[in-house]
């Protein structure tokens, strides 16, 4: 792609919000304004709770803004490895409370009347190999085993063959973005102060706990909940080593073909999804993602983009590629997402991570047990979220392995020797580069100006790549993305990159 990513989702025009410039006090804090945090707010202020919403960017540009928007609880091959990690109990919780959110969000959108593109559509996992069928008859057998309304399907409308495939019946898609932005003027209706380019850097602990701005202001409430994707303070819950972070890529296409109703997700690697979007003036795109790999870990994140327009070619005579965008998405050691009390020892202040890309349901049943949680109101998946859970022997392995892996970037980083300069660089153009013998980032932009920047992550001191795909510097270690100025894009990191000279 010669363009620079542009998400379907973001044409929609958002109201602006100030600045926080004084000190507040309010009974809840939510840090972070996608699905989770709006809903959060949004189920709170229904309750009667004053809230505080803050943002470090702009509302709704984070993961939310950049997902395939799909609501379902089909989240992969999940159901089988869940029975036999977790349990039979366990399993059929997740289940319940995915299609719960399902739910929650057609409620919502009927009681406020959001024109959101919401539409019911099956959801399917498909596959050609031996091993493929193997696993999907196994899942099948599962969805029979927890009640799942859904099983073997013996056709799909793909236009290519497939050996077999399993199906959850009545999921759903929809326009994210017109969804949450009418959450937002419900909010605004009722006085709920909403806060822009404020960054949360500093949490402090205590009874009535405060969230300290970059700029030095503060909010002081009751309860504070981190919405924030990643947390940005973590208590000794150490997140950091128990959250995998992935990146993935999306592109809208119109096809020469016929776009297939339904949502589909491959079995094989590299993964792909599928999904369908009508434009205002009626023409059907077709939505294509996958290519998923360790953020930061990738040197040519373009080639991504240009894999899945390949295969939208290939197999829907698509011509030409109306948006692309990549999203960064947190998983779990156990494939269930991190939400409740940061702590045991913190019971006011939540935390809510790890939704594995499927953050439109996971994220809505966030919202819901932590505004119950927060009064005091008994939530039947509190136990089954809880980010103190213990852990299965499985997932002990997967610690081990997912801190191998940081120690490994880590290394690699600090011996990593490229003697690129900066005046080397083309337009629209980045790299790792040394400047008097020491690693530095530099990109040069269409007009010929020439930033640098120093690549040590300010959050844990890993060593950041060049990100050609979306212009931006990402850590291999636990996802924190800055801009070619060193702005935070997102965390965990809270402070910038130092900029520096090449003189």
């Amino acid at each position: 792609m010669n363009t620079k990513p542009n998400s379907l989702w973001r044409d929609v025009e958002l109201e602006s919000f100030p600045s926080l410039s004084k000190d507040l006090n309010t009974q809840v804090t939510v840090v972070g304004t996608g699905i989770t945090g709006i809903t959060t707010a949004y189920f709170l202020v229904e309750k009667g709770y004053s809230v505080v919403l803050l943002e470090a960017g702009r509302i709704i540009e984070g993961t939310t803004g950049y997902t395939t928007a799909k609501i379902t609880s089909q989240h992969g091959l999940i159901y089988d490895t869940l029975i036999q990690t977790m349990g039979e109990e366990k399993a059929k919780l997740y289940y319940q409370a995915n299609e719960e959110a399902l739910n929650c969000i057609d409620d919502i959108r009927k009681k406020e009347q959001i024109d959101c593109d919401f539409s019911y559509q099956d959801a399917y996992i498909y596959g050609n190999s031996k091993e493929s069928k193997r696993k999907i008859e196994k899942e099948a057998e599962a969805y029979r085993r927890l009640g799942i309304d859904g099983g073997l399907a013996e056709v799909t409308e793909l236009p290519y063959p497939v050996s077999s495939a399993v199906k959850i019946n009545h999921q759903a898609q929809f326009h994210p973005l017109k969804y949450l932005a009418s959450m937002i003027q419900r909010l605004q209706e009722k006085n709920t102060p909403i806060f822009e380019n404020t960054r949360a850097a500093k949490l402090v602990e205590g009874d009535r706990p405060e969230v300290v701005t970059r700029e030095g202001n503060t909010v002081t409430s009751d309860h504070v909940v981190m919405a924030t994707h990643f947390p940005f303070a973590d208590f000794k819950g150490l997140y950091f080593s128990r959250l995998h972070v992935e990146r993935s890529y999306s592109i809208a296409v119109r096809s020469a073909e016929t776009v297939p109703d339904g949502m589909y997700l491959s079995a094989e690697e590299p993964k792909k999804s599928l999904r369908h979007f009508v434009t205002e003036d009626g023409e059907k795109l077709l939505l294509v993602g996958g290519e998923g790999h360790p953020s930061g870990q990738k040197e040519n994140t373009e080639k991504s983009y240009e894999n899945l327009a390949v295969y939208a070619k290939e197999q829907f005579g698509s011509e030409e590629v109306s948006y692309h965008w990549s999203s960064q998405d947190l998983i779990t050691l156990d494939m269930v997402p991190y939400i409740g009390p940061v702590t045991k020892n913190n019971n006011n202040i939540h935390v809510a991570a790890g939704f594995a890309k499927w953050g439109m349901t996971n994220g809505t049943i966030a919202a819901k047990v932590i505004s119950d949680l927060i009064a005091g109101k008994d939530n039947p998946y509190t136990e089954l979220f809880s980010p103190s859970r213990d852990l299965e022997k499985q997932h002990v392995k997967n610690f081990v392995k997912e801190n191998a892996n940081v120690g490994k970037e880590f290394v690699k980083g600090k011996l990593d020797r490229k003697d690129i300069k900066p005046e080397d660089l083309g337009k629209d153009e980045g790299s790792v580069v040394r400047i008097k013998g020491k690693r530095a980032g530099a990109y040069r932009d269409e007009q010929g100006s020439i930033s640098i920047v120093d690549t040590t992550c300010t959050h844990m001191g890993c060593e950041l790549n060049w990100n050609n795909g979306d212009r931006s510097w990402d850590c291999p270690c636990h996802g924190s993305r800055f801009t070619v100025e060193g702005e935070v894009i997102e965390g965990p990191a809270t402070k910038p990159l130092s900029k520096l000279s090449d003189k």
